[in-house]
Protein backbone atom coordinates (compact mmCIF):
# COMPACT_ATOMS: atom_id res chain seq x y z
CA UNK A 1 0.00 0.00 0.00
CA UNK A 2 1.44 3.05 -1.10
CA UNK A 3 0.45 6.69 0.82
CA UNK A 4 0.76 10.13 -0.79
CA UNK A 5 -0.08 13.40 0.37
CA UNK A 6 -0.84 16.16 -1.12
CA UNK A 7 0.02 19.58 -0.35
CA UNK A 8 -2.99 20.92 1.60
CA UNK A 9 -3.18 22.79 4.69
CA UNK A 10 -2.72 21.36 7.99
CA UNK A 11 -4.86 23.27 9.94
CA UNK A 12 -4.90 22.95 13.70
CA UNK A 13 -8.28 22.31 15.62
CA UNK A 14 -7.62 25.53 18.38
CA UNK A 15 -6.93 27.69 15.12
CA UNK A 16 -10.47 26.34 13.44
CA UNK A 17 -12.50 27.18 16.40
CA UNK A 18 -10.91 30.63 16.66
CA UNK A 19 -12.17 31.44 12.76
CA UNK A 20 -15.24 31.76 11.02
CA UNK A 21 -13.72 30.31 8.02
CA UNK A 22 -10.23 29.21 7.42
CA UNK A 23 -8.87 29.11 3.56
CA UNK A 24 -6.95 25.44 3.67
CA UNK A 25 -2.81 25.82 3.11
CA UNK A 26 -0.79 23.86 0.62
CA UNK A 27 0.53 21.52 3.61
CA UNK A 28 -1.42 18.23 4.77
CA UNK A 29 -4.94 17.91 5.10
CA UNK A 30 -5.76 15.62 2.34
CA UNK A 31 -4.25 12.19 2.25
CA UNK A 32 -4.52 10.66 -1.00
CA UNK A 33 -3.84 6.55 -0.68
CA UNK A 34 -3.99 4.63 -3.67
CA UNK A 35 -2.90 0.90 -3.77
CA UNK A 36 0.57 0.59 -5.35
CA UNK A 37 -1.58 -1.40 -7.85
CA UNK A 38 -3.81 1.00 -8.87
CA UNK A 39 -4.74 1.17 -12.52
CA UNK A 40 -5.09 5.21 -11.82
CA UNK A 41 -2.33 7.37 -10.51
CA UNK A 42 -2.37 10.72 -8.50
CA UNK A 43 -0.81 13.15 -11.13
CA UNK A 44 -1.42 16.21 -9.17
CA UNK A 45 -3.80 18.11 -6.29
CA UNK A 46 -5.39 21.41 -6.27
CA UNK A 47 -7.08 22.25 -3.37
CA UNK A 48 -8.65 25.37 -5.12
CA UNK A 49 -11.30 27.65 -2.61
CA UNK A 50 -11.55 24.74 0.05
CA UNK A 51 -12.11 25.79 3.26
CA UNK A 52 -12.87 24.66 7.20
CA UNK A 53 -15.21 26.68 9.87
CA UNK A 54 -16.30 25.74 13.46
CA UNK A 55 -20.00 25.27 14.12
CA UNK A 56 -20.52 24.54 17.56
CA UNK A 57 -18.62 21.24 18.28
CA UNK A 58 -18.22 20.04 14.75
CA UNK A 59 -15.85 21.24 11.80
CA UNK A 60 -17.37 22.08 8.34
CA UNK A 61 -15.08 21.11 5.23
CA UNK A 62 -15.89 22.60 2.15
CA UNK A 63 -13.72 20.36 -0.05
CA UNK A 64 -13.32 22.68 -3.49
CA UNK A 65 -10.64 20.15 -4.82
CA UNK A 66 -9.11 19.62 -8.51
CA UNK A 67 -7.57 16.23 -9.52
CA UNK A 68 -5.52 15.16 -12.27
CA UNK A 69 -5.36 11.48 -12.91
CA UNK A 70 -3.46 9.25 -15.22
CA UNK A 71 -5.05 5.71 -16.04
CA UNK A 72 -1.70 3.54 -15.95
CA UNK A 73 -3.57 0.64 -17.07
CA UNK A 74 -3.77 -1.20 -20.74
CA UNK A 75 -7.40 -0.94 -20.60
CA UNK A 76 -9.60 2.38 -20.94
CA UNK A 77 -11.24 3.68 -18.19
CA UNK A 78 -15.23 3.87 -18.18
CA UNK A 79 -15.81 5.79 -14.88
CA UNK A 80 -13.80 5.76 -11.62
CA UNK A 81 -15.20 6.19 -8.09
CA UNK A 82 -13.61 7.90 -4.57
CA UNK A 83 -14.46 7.52 -0.97
CA UNK A 84 -14.21 10.80 1.03
CA UNK A 85 -13.56 10.47 4.60
CA UNK A 86 -13.37 13.25 7.51
CA UNK A 87 -14.37 10.66 10.21
CA UNK A 88 -16.19 7.12 9.99
CA UNK A 89 -18.53 7.30 12.28
CA UNK A 90 -20.09 11.05 12.02
CA UNK A 91 -23.24 11.81 10.45
CA UNK A 92 -22.15 13.76 7.27
CA UNK A 93 -18.29 12.29 7.92
CA UNK A 94 -17.83 11.14 4.20
CA UNK A 95 -19.22 11.15 1.18
CA UNK A 96 -18.46 9.68 -2.44
CA UNK A 97 -17.27 10.77 -5.73
CA UNK A 98 -18.48 9.11 -8.85
CA UNK A 99 -17.45 9.88 -12.53
CA UNK A 100 -19.07 7.79 -15.44
CA UNK A 101 -19.22 7.94 -18.81
CA UNK A 102 -15.14 8.48 -18.90
CA UNK A 103 -12.94 7.29 -22.06
CA UNK A 104 -9.81 7.52 -21.07
CA UNK A 105 -6.90 5.40 -22.76
CA UNK A 106 -3.70 4.06 -21.09
CA UNK A 107 -1.37 6.47 -20.02
CA UNK A 108 -4.19 9.66 -20.51
CA UNK A 109 -4.26 12.00 -17.34
CA UNK A 110 -7.88 12.88 -16.84
CA UNK A 111 -9.51 15.79 -14.26
CA UNK A 112 -11.45 14.90 -11.41
CA UNK A 113 -13.53 17.06 -9.23
CA UNK A 114 -14.34 16.92 -5.74
CA UNK A 115 -16.95 18.94 -4.76
CA UNK A 116 -18.33 18.01 -1.24
CA UNK A 117 -19.13 19.38 2.10
CA UNK A 118 -18.07 16.91 5.30
CA UNK A 119 -18.17 16.87 8.90
CA UNK A 120 -15.90 15.87 11.55
CA UNK A 121 -15.41 16.78 15.75
CA UNK A 122 -13.19 19.36 16.46
CA UNK A 123 -12.06 16.83 18.78
CA UNK A 124 -10.84 14.31 16.61
CA UNK A 125 -7.18 14.36 16.92
CA UNK A 126 -4.30 15.22 14.91
CA UNK A 127 -3.28 14.13 11.73
CA UNK A 128 -4.96 14.89 7.95
CA UNK A 129 -8.89 15.86 7.83
CA UNK A 130 -9.69 14.43 5.05
CA UNK A 131 -8.93 10.75 3.71
CA UNK A 132 -9.63 10.18 -0.05
CA UNK A 133 -9.58 6.23 -1.25
CA UNK A 134 -10.24 4.52 -4.71
CA UNK A 135 -13.24 2.71 -4.21
CA UNK A 136 -13.25 1.18 -7.81
CA UNK A 137 -12.64 1.65 -11.45
CA UNK A 138 -14.77 0.24 -14.33
CA UNK A 139 -13.00 -0.53 -17.68
CA UNK A 140 -14.61 -1.07 -21.27
CA UNK A 141 -14.87 -4.65 -20.71
CA UNK A 142 -16.27 -4.19 -17.59
CA UNK A 143 -13.98 -5.69 -15.56
CA UNK A 144 -13.46 -3.67 -12.07
CA UNK A 145 -10.73 -3.00 -9.72
CA UNK A 146 -11.29 -1.84 -6.10
CA UNK A 147 -12.32 -2.39 -2.45
CA UNK A 148 -16.00 -1.46 -4.26
CA UNK A 149 -17.11 -0.71 -0.28
CA UNK A 150 -19.82 1.57 -1.74
CA UNK A 151 -20.73 -0.71 -4.29
CA UNK A 152 -19.51 1.31 -6.99
CA UNK A 153 -19.21 -1.60 -9.53
CA UNK A 154 -22.79 -2.13 -10.05
CA UNK A 155 -23.81 1.87 -9.76
CA UNK A 156 -21.17 2.21 -12.62
CA UNK A 157 -22.14 -1.25 -14.72
CA UNK A 158 -25.44 0.63 -14.45
CA UNK A 159 -24.44 3.85 -15.73
CA UNK A 160 -21.91 2.13 -18.62
CA UNK A 161 -24.60 0.03 -20.01
CA UNK A 162 -26.75 2.77 -20.16
CA UNK A 163 -24.23 4.63 -21.82
CA UNK A 164 -23.99 1.97 -24.73
CA UNK A 165 -27.67 1.87 -24.97
CA UNK A 166 -27.68 5.62 -25.67
CA UNK A 167 -24.55 6.30 -28.09
CA UNK A 168 -26.22 3.22 -29.96
CA UNK A 169 -29.36 5.10 -30.55
CA UNK A 170 -27.91 8.37 -31.29
CA UNK A 171 -25.76 6.53 -33.54
CA UNK A 172 -28.73 4.58 -35.57
CA UNK A 173 -30.23 8.40 -35.61
CA UNK A 174 -27.03 9.38 -37.39
CA UNK A 175 -27.13 6.24 -39.59
CA UNK A 176 -31.07 6.54 -40.78
CA UNK A 177 -31.57 10.01 -40.85
CA UNK A 178 -28.26 11.61 -41.39
CA UNK A 179 -26.44 14.85 -39.34
CA UNK A 180 -29.62 16.71 -39.44
CA UNK A 181 -31.67 14.18 -37.30
CA UNK A 182 -28.65 14.22 -34.96
CA UNK A 183 -29.01 17.58 -34.80
CA UNK A 184 -32.75 17.18 -33.82
CA UNK A 185 -32.02 14.42 -31.32
CA UNK A 186 -29.75 16.70 -29.43
CA UNK A 187 -31.92 19.19 -29.72
CA UNK A 188 -35.04 17.49 -28.62
CA UNK A 189 -32.52 15.59 -25.66
CA UNK A 190 -31.38 19.79 -24.53
CA UNK A 191 -35.52 20.46 -24.46
CA UNK A 192 -36.06 17.51 -22.25
CA UNK A 193 -34.13 18.25 -19.88
CA UNK A 194 -35.06 21.72 -19.62
CA UNK A 195 -39.03 20.47 -19.29
CA UNK A 196 -38.51 17.64 -16.85
CA UNK A 197 -40.75 17.85 -14.04
CA UNK A 198 -38.18 17.91 -11.34
CA UNK A 199 -40.04 17.17 -7.38
CA UNK A 200 -37.55 16.98 -4.48
CA UNK A 201 -37.30 13.19 -2.94
CA UNK A 202 -36.33 12.86 1.02
CA UNK A 203 -35.90 9.66 2.07
CA UNK A 204 -35.90 7.92 5.61
CA UNK A 205 -35.44 4.41 7.35
CA UNK A 206 -38.13 3.31 9.12
CA UNK A 207 -40.85 5.24 11.17
CA UNK A 208 -44.38 6.63 10.80
CA UNK A 209 -45.90 9.30 8.75
CA UNK A 210 -45.96 12.59 10.07
CA UNK A 211 -48.28 14.23 7.81
CA UNK A 212 -50.89 15.97 8.47
CA UNK A 213 -52.70 16.40 5.42
CA UNK A 214 -55.31 13.30 6.15
CA UNK A 215 -55.31 9.78 6.99
CA UNK A 216 -52.89 7.15 6.34
CA UNK A 217 -54.40 5.05 3.69
CA UNK A 218 -52.74 1.65 1.68
CA UNK A 219 -52.85 2.83 -1.98
CA UNK A 220 -52.08 0.01 -4.90
CA UNK A 221 -48.85 0.89 -7.58
CA UNK A 222 -49.67 0.34 -11.09
CA UNK A 223 -47.26 -1.11 -13.07
CA UNK A 224 -45.04 -0.64 -16.34
CA UNK A 225 -44.24 -3.73 -18.10
CA UNK A 226 -41.28 -4.09 -20.33
CA UNK A 227 -40.52 -6.85 -22.71
CA UNK A 228 -36.92 -8.41 -21.94
CA UNK A 229 -36.50 -7.41 -17.93
CA UNK A 230 -35.90 -10.38 -16.31
CA UNK A 231 -38.11 -9.47 -13.11
CA UNK A 232 -41.44 -8.74 -13.23
CA UNK A 233 -43.23 -6.69 -10.80
CA UNK A 234 -46.99 -8.40 -9.96
CA UNK A 235 -48.70 -6.43 -7.33
CA UNK A 236 -47.79 -3.88 -4.59
CA UNK A 237 -48.98 -1.22 -2.14
CA UNK A 238 -47.53 1.55 -0.06
CA UNK A 239 -49.28 3.44 2.72
CA UNK A 240 -50.04 6.99 1.89
CA UNK A 241 -50.75 9.94 3.81
CA UNK A 242 -50.53 13.76 2.24
CA UNK A 243 -46.92 13.96 0.76
CA UNK A 244 -45.76 11.09 2.02
CA UNK A 245 -45.72 7.03 1.32
CA UNK A 246 -43.82 4.49 3.30
CA UNK A 247 -43.65 0.62 3.83
CA UNK A 248 -43.97 -0.33 0.18
CA UNK A 249 -44.38 -3.94 -0.21
CA UNK A 250 -44.08 -5.30 -3.58
CA UNK A 251 -44.23 -8.69 -5.16
CA UNK A 252 -42.07 -9.20 -7.96
CA UNK A 253 -41.23 -12.60 -10.07
CA UNK A 254 -37.78 -13.76 -11.63
CA UNK A 255 -39.52 -14.74 -15.16
CA UNK A 256 -35.53 -15.18 -16.03
CA UNK A 257 -33.47 -18.88 -15.88
CA UNK A 258 -30.66 -16.80 -13.85
CA UNK A 259 -30.31 -15.98 -10.55
CA UNK A 260 -30.94 -12.28 -9.70
CA UNK A 261 -28.31 -10.64 -7.36
CA UNK A 262 -30.09 -7.26 -7.39
CA UNK A 263 -32.74 -4.74 -8.61
CA UNK A 264 -34.22 -1.82 -8.41
CA UNK A 265 -37.94 -0.39 -8.64
CA UNK A 266 -38.68 3.21 -9.96
CA UNK A 267 -41.34 5.07 -8.54
CA UNK A 268 -43.73 7.81 -10.93
CA UNK A 269 -45.72 9.71 -8.24
CA UNK A 270 -49.12 11.86 -9.64
CA UNK A 271 -49.89 14.60 -7.28
CA UNK A 272 -54.53 15.47 -7.18
CA UNK A 273 -53.74 17.61 -9.85
CA UNK A 274 -52.66 15.11 -12.45
CA UNK A 275 -49.13 16.19 -12.73
CA UNK A 276 -46.52 13.04 -12.91
CA UNK A 277 -42.63 13.21 -11.46
CA UNK A 278 -40.02 11.01 -11.55
CA UNK A 279 -39.87 10.15 -8.05
CA UNK A 280 -36.98 7.46 -6.77
CA UNK A 281 -35.33 4.03 -7.74
CA UNK A 282 -35.25 2.26 -4.69
CA UNK A 283 -32.81 -1.18 -4.08
CA UNK A 284 -35.47 -3.70 -3.31
CA UNK A 285 -34.32 -5.19 -0.06
CA UNK A 286 -34.99 -9.09 1.05
CA UNK A 287 -33.67 -11.21 3.76
CA UNK A 288 -33.03 -13.52 0.59
CA UNK A 289 -29.24 -12.47 -1.16
CA UNK A 290 -30.67 -13.95 -4.36
CA UNK A 291 -33.76 -14.20 -6.62
CA UNK A 292 -33.86 -17.88 -7.82
CA UNK A 293 -35.27 -18.19 -11.22
CA UNK A 294 -38.98 -18.12 -11.50
CA UNK A 295 -38.96 -17.53 -7.83
CA UNK A 296 -42.08 -15.36 -6.69
CA UNK A 297 -41.11 -13.11 -3.71
CA UNK A 298 -42.42 -10.01 -1.85
CA UNK A 299 -40.30 -7.15 -1.86
CA UNK A 300 -40.06 -5.32 1.56
CA UNK A 301 -38.45 -2.12 2.10
CA UNK A 302 -38.79 -0.28 5.81
CA UNK A 303 -38.67 3.41 3.92
CA UNK A 304 -40.51 6.40 4.39
CA UNK A 305 -40.56 8.95 0.85
CA UNK A 306 -41.43 12.31 1.76
CA UNK A 307 -42.19 14.49 -1.86
CA UNK A 308 -42.12 18.37 -2.28
CA UNK A 309 -41.16 20.90 -4.96
CA UNK A 310 -38.06 23.09 -4.00
CA UNK A 311 -37.92 21.31 -0.60
CA UNK A 312 -41.04 22.95 0.77
CA UNK A 313 -44.21 23.07 -1.01
CA UNK A 314 -45.54 19.55 0.16
CA UNK A 315 -46.46 17.09 -2.91
CA UNK A 316 -49.74 15.42 -2.34
CA UNK A 317 -49.95 12.11 -3.80
CA UNK A 318 -52.86 10.57 -5.34
CA UNK A 319 -51.17 7.30 -6.82
CA UNK A 320 -48.17 5.74 -7.90
CA UNK A 321 -46.74 3.77 -10.76
CA UNK A 322 -43.62 1.34 -10.42
CA UNK A 323 -41.28 -0.16 -12.78
CA UNK A 324 -38.15 -1.67 -12.83
CA UNK A 325 -35.35 0.44 -13.35
CA UNK A 326 -32.49 -2.07 -13.44
CA UNK A 327 -31.44 -5.63 -12.34
CA UNK A 328 -28.15 -7.42 -11.78
CA UNK A 329 -27.86 -11.17 -12.32
CA UNK A 330 -25.69 -13.56 -10.42
CA UNK A 331 -23.02 -12.92 -12.85
CA UNK A 332 -22.74 -9.60 -12.52
CA UNK A 333 -24.67 -8.57 -15.94
CA UNK A 334 -27.04 -5.63 -16.14
CA UNK A 335 -30.31 -5.22 -17.42
CA UNK A 336 -31.99 -1.59 -18.44
CA UNK A 337 -35.06 -1.01 -20.03
CA UNK A 338 -34.59 0.26 -23.64
CA UNK A 339 -34.95 3.21 -25.25
CA UNK A 340 -37.86 2.30 -26.69
CA UNK A 341 -39.76 1.51 -23.71
CA UNK A 342 -38.60 4.33 -21.69
CA UNK A 343 -40.43 6.71 -25.43
CA UNK A 344 -43.71 4.60 -25.27
CA UNK A 345 -44.23 4.48 -21.11
CA UNK A 346 -43.41 8.59 -21.15
CA UNK A 347 -40.61 7.47 -18.82
CA UNK A 348 -38.22 9.57 -20.99
CA UNK A 349 -39.95 12.60 -20.40
CA UNK A 350 -40.06 12.14 -16.90
CA UNK A 351 -36.63 10.82 -15.29
CA UNK A 352 -33.45 12.46 -15.91
CA UNK A 353 -31.48 11.02 -18.97
CA UNK A 354 -28.14 9.16 -18.34
CA UNK A 355 -25.18 10.53 -17.64
CA UNK A 356 -24.12 9.51 -21.00
CA UNK A 357 -26.83 11.51 -22.79
CA UNK A 358 -26.35 14.53 -20.12
CA UNK A 359 -22.68 14.55 -21.57
CA UNK A 360 -23.45 13.90 -25.21
CA UNK A 361 -25.92 16.73 -25.21
CA UNK A 362 -23.32 19.35 -23.28
CA UNK A 363 -20.96 18.29 -25.88
CA UNK A 364 -23.80 19.73 -28.61
CA UNK A 365 -24.52 22.39 -26.57
CA UNK A 366 -20.42 23.60 -26.23
CA UNK A 367 -19.56 21.83 -29.89
CA UNK A 368 -22.29 21.71 -31.99
CA UNK A 369 -23.21 19.30 -34.16
CA UNK A 370 -19.64 18.19 -35.53
CA UNK A 371 -18.36 17.78 -31.72
CA UNK A 372 -21.23 14.94 -31.06
CA UNK A 373 -20.51 13.27 -34.79
CA UNK A 374 -16.44 13.00 -33.69
CA UNK A 375 -17.71 11.91 -30.04
CA UNK A 376 -19.84 8.92 -31.48
CA UNK A 377 -17.15 8.19 -33.80
CA UNK A 378 -14.95 6.83 -30.82
CA UNK A 379 -16.67 4.00 -30.14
Amino acid sequence: MSSLFSRLALISLASVASAQETALDPQSSVKIDFPADSPVTLVSADVGESRASARGGAMVLDLRMGLALRNSSRNRVRGVALLVTAQEVTPGGKASVAVPSLDVGPGEIFPLRVDLRLLRPLQAGSGPLVHVNLDGVLFQDFSFYGPNRLDSRRSMTVWETEAQRDRQHFKSILQAYGPEGLRQAMVDSLDRQARRPRIDVQVARGGRSTSAAGSERRVQFAFFQFPGSPVEPLQGTALVAGNEARAPRIQVRNRSSRPVRHFEIGWIVKDQAGNQYWAASVPASSEEPFLAPKEIRLALQDSTLRFSRNARDPVAIDSMIGFISHVELEDGKIWVPDRASLESTQLLHLMAPSPEEQRLSDVYRKGGLAAVVKELGKF
